[in-house]
């Protein structure tokens, strides 16, 4: 399973870890850290040493609850990070965290390589069109509603039948653009009880179905602290313990604030697998 990457051909059937880079001042974990080019470079080129394959830079947090931006205050907060990253690693591979088509273009344009949507083009008709125009991967999310209004949203007559249906007609339609590389996420916290999380995440193998590669962004995320009555700031090792399952459930690409972490349970999971293989 591979997805083209600016000519190269990423293979996911090894799993790989996406970093993630706010370029916010109020994400849910680390809003504001990272908003000025000295410190991006710095994060970036650890992930990078940690063992990021990705970097996905975000300029519009997308939290539960979080403030409204402008497309223009997005384009503000993204555009210089994107030039910078690419001018200090030129062979970096940067997904773009955005729901909007303007700001995918041209952060495309201006040397990124895929894009994330939340949305999976939901918040703007002109995406699908844009990512197929881009010709790059294009990582789909589901979410109902809003960032501002998500959590109003969790009601399903069947969770997994109707998230699969869900991805089930975003992949049509998107097909129907001539997008080759397409991403799955399911989406945890986003529209989503504690409940339903991790329901979802005890039965991410049933995603395989769609036959398309499986993103998983759980890092730090509330499905961790609520449940262990602790905060972001204390939830890696209940990050570790969720990675690990999604890896053995068949994820193949980890979005995550803790590079080093994340490739350890990979490299211990793998290390599993093989020795299974051997008997």
């Amino acid at each position: 399973m591979t997805i083209n990457c600016k000519g190269n051909l990423i293979d996911l059937k090894n799993p790989k870890i996406m970093g993630v880079l706010n370029s916010t001042p109020d994400s849910f974990y680390d809003g504001g850290k990272y908003m000025n080019p000295e410190a991006s470079i710095a994060q970036v080129a650890k992930m990078i040493n940690d063992g990021a394959t990705f970097i996905d830079v975000g300029a519009y947090s997308s939290r539960p609850g979080a403030a409204h931006v402008s497309v223009t205050e997005e384009l503000r907060r993204i555009i210089p990070i994107v030039e910078t990253l690419l001018k200090e690693f030129p062979s970096i591979l940067l997904s773009i965290d955005t729901f909007r088509a303007q700001v995918a273009k041209e952060c495309i344009e201006a040397g990124a390589s895929l894009i994330n949507d939340i949305s999976a083009a939901s918040l703007d008709e002109n995406m699908m069109q844009t990512v197929a125009d881009l010709k790059v991967p294009y990582i789909m999310m589901h979410m109902k509603g809003t960032p501002q209004h998500m959590q109003d949203h969790t009601d399903y007559e069947h969770l997994l039948n109707d998230v699969l249906y869900y991805f089930s007609e975003k992949m049509s339609k998107a097909h129907a653009h001539g997008i080759n590389d397409i991403i799955i996420d399911p989406g945890f916290g986003f529209s989503k009880t504690l409940a339903q999380n991790y329901e979802l995440m005890q039965k991410l193998d049933l995603f395989k179905s769609t036959e398309k590669p499986i993103l998983v962004g759980i890092s730090r995320k509330s499905m961790i602290y609520k449940l262990l009555k602790t905060d972001a700031k204390n939830a890696l090792n209940g990050t570790s313990v969720l990675h690990t399952i999604a890896l053995l459930k068949g994820a193949h690409i980890l979005r995550v604030h803790d590079v080093k972490e994340a490739a350890e349970c990979i490299e211990i999971v793998a290390q599993t697998e093989l020795t299974n293989n051997s008997f």
